[in-house]
């Protein structure tokens, strides 16, 4: 990876140290510029017809799917395009057959959005939660197979802690899902970008991730992965004309023929295109996604891991020899873009929060179910100098000390 042409791609970084992708990342120049030919497409309307200027910003949108795919080493037809992480986890929730008295099994680090669809079900119609708890701010797959009855029908479980950063043996809870045929959904915003996920390797049967963390694409748009596998069993909770097989001669000819009728038997396409909308959805997001994932793919996400984890290398190594509490799992099996840190209390942390972003250093504070502290997030736009910078300025903050 050539780092001084990757940041080129984000001027942002000219005047800050952002090590802040886990809350919302920046966008490369590459998405603004596709964002930017596709307005002025909107502005012009250069086609014959205002339908093929439709067609045209399908098309430029569809790219999405493509490069996700990609990403994922999926097919194609097994990507939808929604809105967000929020957005493709409603959709799961909503699609799985469940019924009264089924069981769903989340952990107690989630992000609330993991949370609230299952909560709305459970008061709907009787759905049963069962939490598993964090043992030192991990959730361990064993501790998820002790949890499962045979009333379980799903786990529902993020592959990267947005609290603390702690990734989970993905590979080995996909087994324990195929095992017992329980359906797994996976929160893969706080991983997709920074790790691979090969769901030819891990099979999963849900995947939902927003663009605008490790994706690069902070523009409404994200993605949902369905396996091909478990789509036959689903319902799907949304019907647009988009969603319809296109009609012999194309959506144009179909328009202009005088004897159709609002009101008949409807084809809909066999993908996870039949999961989307199915209208006009968020154009711009969609291409702007494209243009971040088509980024992630060409720079190979592989080596982006590799980057990523030579910086939390350097940064954990900094704080260890500093004394200070490392509150993300250190065990390389465990560990993701992101390094939490805490200096024994929430005030402390809040405080040192304020001093970094007052010398253009950004970073967070997040805690869920007592876990959680200042949480740093390294990405493949970041170099050793911005984490050198971060441990200095830690360093003058606990000698209270002020430098700029």
């Amino acid at each position: 990876m050539n780092i001084n042409s990757i940041r080129s791609q984000f001027p942002a970084l000219h005047k800050m140290a952002f090590l802040d992708s886990a809350c919302v990342s920046l966008a490369p120049v590459a998405a603004a510029e596709a964002i930017g030919q596709f307005l002025d497409l909107a502005v012009h309307c250069p086609a014959r017809s205002s339908t093929l200027h439709h067609i045209a910003m399908d098309e430029m949108r569809s790219r999405a799917r493509t490069e996700v795919a990609r990403l994922l080493h999926a097919e194609e037809a097994e990507i939808a395009l929604v809105e967000s992480t929020s957005h493709g986890l409603n959709i799961a929730a909503e699609a799985l057959p469940l019924e009264r008295g089924d069981r769903v099994i989340l952990g107690d680090l989630e992000f609330l959005e993991v949370g609230v669809p299952w909560c709305q079900k459970r008061e709907r119609m009787g759905l049963e939660l069962d939490v598993v708890p964090n043992r030192n701010g991990k959730i361990l797959v064993e501790d998820i197979a002790a949890r499962i009855t045979h009333r379980t029908k799903a786990v529902v479980m993020s592959s990267v802690q947005w609290s603390n950063g702690f990734r989970i043996d993905l590979n080995a809870l996909s087994g324990l899902c195929r095992q017992r045929g329980i359906w797994l959904v996976v929160d893969a915003v706080q991983q997709l970008g920074a790790f691979p996920i090969d769901v030819q390797k891990t099979p999963v049967d849900f995947i939902a991730c927003g663009g605008h963390k490790w994706l690069n694409a902070p523009f409404g748009a994200g993605l949902l992965y369905i396996s091909n596998a478990v789509r036959p069993v689903l319902r799907p909770p949304l019907a647009g004309y988009l969603s319809l097989e296109t009609p012999d001669g194309g959506w144009g000819n179909y328009f202009q023929t005088p004897d159709i009728t609002p009101v008949r038997d409807y084809q809909f396409v066999n993908t996870a295109r039949r999961f989307e909308v199915g209208g006009t959805s968020n154009y711009p997001g969609g291409i702007g996604l494209a243009a971040s994932v088509h980024m992630i793919n060409e720079l190979k996400p592989d080596n982006i891991a590799t980057h990523i984890l030579q910086l939390t290398d350097s940064l954990l190594s900094g704080l260890e020899k500093q004394g200070i509490e490392i509150v993300t799992p250190v065990e390389p099996q465990f560990r993701s873009g992101i390094v939490t840190f805490s200096l024994g209390s929430r005030e402390k942390n809040v405080a040192l929060m304020e001093y970094l972003l007052d010398r253009k250093i950004l970073v967070s504070v997040r805690y869920t179910s007592g876990v959680g502290g200042l949480r740093v997030s390294s990405h493949f736009f970041n170099t050793m100098a911005d984490i050198d910078l971060l441990q200095e300025q830690v360093t003058h903050f606990l000698l209270g000390k002020s430098s700029r």
